[in-house]
């Protein structure tokens, strides 16, 4: 079962605090429907390096999570074109990972 926006962004934020980052531009966030694939195979993140990921209660508020974390300076993809996506993701930026923003 997803969460809501509140839930989801005061889990984001609390696992924020433990990354040793103070920036949000230090940080990815977008959604998918394939955690796997979003953030280990399309972002190469380390399974060992700081990331998070927290499945909504629709697609709706998934991009929702993903336009507040926008709106504060994370880097992302500023578009909702996946409308099937309920899955919002973060990841700290690192030389070894890569960002997509889109075609």
């Amino acid at each position: 079962m997803g969460k809501d926006y509140q839930t989801i962004v005061k889990e984001i934020d609390e696992h924020l605090g433990k990354s040793g980052r103070r920036y949000y531009s230090d940080f990815y966030v977008g959604v998918t429907n394939d955690v796997e694939k979003g953030i280990f195979k399309k972002h190469h993140v380390p399974e060992d390096s700081w990331w998070i990921y927290r499945t909504a209660t629709d697609p709706q508020v998934a991009c929702e999570v993903k336009d507040h974390y926008l709106k504060l300076g994370m880097r992302g993809y500023n578009s909702n074109d996946n409308n099937t996506a309920d899955i919002v993701y973060c990841y700290t930026v690192s030389p070894t990972t890569t960002e997509y923003y889109g075609n």
